[in-house]
């Protein structure tokens, strides 16, 4: 998969630096990744669940949330947003 855009990692871990171990795990996972389809996708993370159009990630045991599209025809991650737990819960990324 080709992931939209690491500066999104980068850009998160300056304010939470220990969130930087788990993405990048997470982004190295899906880079190497073939999905085809949600069922594949959930065979390397199991915790994922699809909201609306896109897939939402836990991350770090579960501190964090990684918000993305994935285009599987196109073998595309498009990270939409990165998030604490209570940013998550909060909703206001859906608008």
């Amino acid at each position: 998969m080709h992931v939209i855009s690491r500066s999104r990692i980068v850009e998160f871990c300056k304010t939470y630096p220990e969130a930087y171990e788990p993405l990048d795990r997470w982004y190295r996972i899906t880079c190497d990744a073939e999905w085809d389809n949600f069922a594949e996708l959930r065979i390397a993370f199991g915790s994922a669940d699809k909201v609306g159009p896109y897939v939402v990630f836990n991350i770090g045991g579960n501190k964090y949330r990684l918000v993305a599209e994935i285009f599987f025809t196109h073998k595309v991650a498009l990270i939409r947003a990165i998030l604490t737990h209570g940013e998550y819960d909060d909703d206001d990324w859906k608008g």
